[in-house]
C-alpha cells in the first residue's frame, strides 16, 4: 500500500474519531443539569434532614462535592477528571424506584457509588441511575438535543458511535478513553500518597491560623470567666477566622452594654443558625443577627427559664407513664430544636398518654431513652438503642412495641457504650503513637468506622502523620485552617 492511500486512510479515521467523539461529548448546560437532576436533589436536599443532623451533613458535603465535579467538567478545556466518590441519605419520594434497598432506621437509604464519568450528560445519568431514580425525562432531553443539533444540519456527516480497536490508538496516536478510566480508576490516592502531597499545604495553613486561633481561645476564654458562662460552642464547622469574628461580636456588645449579659450566667452559649434557646437550654445567637436581636434574646431569658422547668416537669411525667422511659434530646451538630417546639411536643404526647391507661410496671422500662418525632407514624428502634416515637402513635401499640424491644435496646445500648469505650482507647492511642496534634471525627462517621480507621492507622504509622491536625470523614480535603480531612475508609 502506497503513503499517499495510507496517509488518506489516516485523515478519514481521524476525522471519523472526532465526529464520533463530538457526538459522544456533547455536554449539557448547567441549567439543563439542574433541570434534569430534579429528582435526585428532591430525594437529598439537606433542608428535608433538619431532624437528622448526620444525614443532613454527609448530603451537604457530598452536593457540594458534586456540584465542584460538574464545575470542573462545565469549564472550557477540562480534561479527564478524578474518581470521586460519594454518599447520599435518600428520602422516599414519588421519583423513587419501586425496587428499594433495605432502608436504614432513620428511615432513609444510604447510596455509595464512585463517578468516573467525563461529561455532564454521563455523569448526571450516573446519579441518576446509581440512586435507583428514574431516567425516563433524560431520553426525552437527550433527544431534543440530537434534533436541535444534527450532523445534518451543522454540515457534518453523522458517524454511528464506533468501538475502536486498539491497534486504531496504536496508529493514529490518539488516546484510548477506555485506557484512561482504567488509569484515572488505578489513581485514587492511597493515605501515604495523599498526606505527602497535601501536608506541606497543610502545614502552611496550619501555621497561618495560630495567630488568630491563639486569640480566639483567648476571647473565650475570658468571655467565659467575666459572664460565668458553662461553654461557647459552634453549630457548624466554621473555620476560625468565622468564630473569632463571632467572638468579637459578643465582646463589643458586653462592653457596649454589659448589663445585657447578665441574664446569661451560667449557660451554655451556641453560635447557631437561628436566635434563641435550644431544646437542651442553650442559648443560641443566631449568627446572622444583629446586636439589638441579641439584647433582646438576652432579656427574654427569665421567660426561657421558666419554659425549661415546665418542660422538665413533662419529662419526668412522660418517664412514669411509661415505665421509667427517659425523653431525650439529641444535642450534635446540625440543626437545632427550639426549646418551645419541644415542649408543644411534649405537651401533646403527655395529653394524649393521660387519656389512655397505658399497663405498664412503674420500673420496667428503667435506663431506656426515647425520641419524640411529629412526622412518623410507627414507633422504632434505632441502631443505637434508643426509640424512636411519634407523638401520633397508637398507644396501645407503643405499649406493646416498648415491652417488645425493651431487650433488644438494652443490648443495643450496651453495644453502643463498649463502642464508645473503645473509639475512646483507639483514638488516645492514635495521637500518642501518631504524634498527631489532633484527631477528631464529623458527626456522620460511626465509631464502628472510627476504629476501624484508627486501628488501621496505627498498623500503617506514616511518618507524614506527625504534627498533623486529622478529622476523619468520607473524603480527602484540606481544610482552611490546616485541617486535614481523611475518609474513613482510606485506601492503603
Amino acid at each position: 500500500m502506497s503513503a499517499i492511500p495510507l496517509l488518506r486512510c489516516t485523515i478519514r479515521l481521524q476525522r471519523k474519531h472526532v465526529a464520533t467523539h463530538a457526538v459522544q461529548q456533547r455536554a449539557l448546560s448547567g441549567a439543563e443539569a439542574v433541570n434534569a437532576l430534579r429528582p435526585f436533589y428532591f430525594a437529598v436536599h439537606p433542608d428535608f434532614f433538619g431532624k437528622y443532623p448526620k444525614e443532613r451533613e454527609v448530603n451537604e458535603n457530598s452536593l457540594k462535592r458534586l456540584n465542584g465535579y460538574l464545575e470542573n467538567l462545565q469549564k472550557p478545556g477540562s480534561r479527564l477528571v478524578q474518581p470521586m466518590k460519594l454518599t447520599f441519605y435518600l428520602r422516599n419520594t414519588k421519583y423513587s424506584s419501586k425496587v428499594q434497598p433495605e432502608l436504614l432506621s432513620s428511615g432513609f437509604r444510604s447510596v455509595s457509588f464512585t463517578l468516573h464519568t467525563n461529561d455532564v450528560l454521563s455523569t448526571v445519568m450516573d446519579v441518576l441511575t446509581s440512586c435507583s431514580l428514574p431516567v425516563e425525562h433524560m431520553k426525552g432531553l437527550t433527544a431534543s438535543k440530537a434534533a436541535s443539533k444534527s450532523p445534518t444540519e451543522m454540515g457534518e456527516p453523522f458517524y454511528r458511535t464506533i468501538k475502536w480497536d486498539k491497534s486504531y490508538y496504536t496508529f493514529t496516536g490518539f488516546k484510548d478513553p477506555e485506557q484512561e478510566l482504567q488509569q484515572a480508576q488505578r489513581a485514587e490516592p492511597t493515605l501515604s500518597v495523599w498526606l505527602r502531597n497535601n501536608e506541606p499545604e497543610a502545614t502552611k495553613k496550619h501555621d497561618a491560623s495560630l495567630p488568630r486561633r491563639e486569640e480566639l481561645n483567648r476571647l473565650k476564654r475570658e468571655l467565659c470567666r467575666r459572664f460565668n458562662l458553662t461553654d461557647i460552642r459552634w453549630q457548624r464547622s466554621w473555620g476560625v477566622s468565622h468564630r473569632y469574628c463571632q467572638l468579637q461580636s459578643l465582646s463589643r456588645l458586653s462592653h457596649q452594654n454589659p448589663e445585657a449579659l447578665i441574664n446569661l450566667q451560667g449557660h451554655t452559649v451556641v453560635f447557631a443558625d437561628q436566635s434563641g434557646m435550644d431544646a437542651s437550654g442553650h442559648v443560641m445567637l443566631g449568627t446572622m443577627d444583629v446586636h439589638h436581636q441579641w439584647t433582646k434574646l438576652f432579656e427574654q431569658l427569665p421567660g426561657y427559664h421558666s419554659l425549661q422547668q415546665q418542660t422538665h416537669w413533662l419529662k419526668e411525667r412522660i418517664s412514669l407513664l411509661l415505665g421509667g422511659t427517659q425523653v431525650v434530646h439529641m444535642d450534635r451538630l446540625g440543626p437545632v430544636q427550639p426549646i418551645a417546639e419541644h415542649y408543644s411536643s411534649l405537651n401533646t404526647f403527655h395529653k394524649r398518654l393521660m387519656s389512655h391507661h397505658l399497663r405498664l410496671h412503674p420500673r420496667s422500662l428503667q435506663g431506656l431513652t426515647m425520641l419524640l418525632e411529629n412526622d412518623r407514624s410507627n414507633p422504632s428502634l434505632h441502631e443505637m438503642g434508643h426509640f424512636i416515637i411519634p407523638i401520633k402513635c397508637d398507644l396501645p401499640t407503643l405499649q406493646v412495641f416498648l415491652q417488645n424491644h425493651a431487650p433488644e435496646a438494652r443490648r443495643r445500648i450496651q453495644h453502643k457504650n463498649q463502642l464508645q469505650a473503645e473509639e475512646e482507647a483507639v483514638v488516645k492511642l492514635c495521637l500518642e503513637t501518631l504524634s498527631l496534634r489532633s484527631l477528631s471525627k464529623e458527626p456522620s462517621v460511626s465509631p464502628a468506622q472510627m476504629i476501624q480507621c484508627c486501628e488501621r492507622l496505627l498498623e500503617q504509622r506514616s511518618p507524614h502523620m506527625q504534627g498533623l491536625q486529622i478529622c476523619v470523614s468520607h473524603f480527602y480535603s484540606v481544610m482552611q485552617d490546616g485541617d486535614l480531612c481523611v475518609p474513613w475508609d482510606w485506601k492503603s
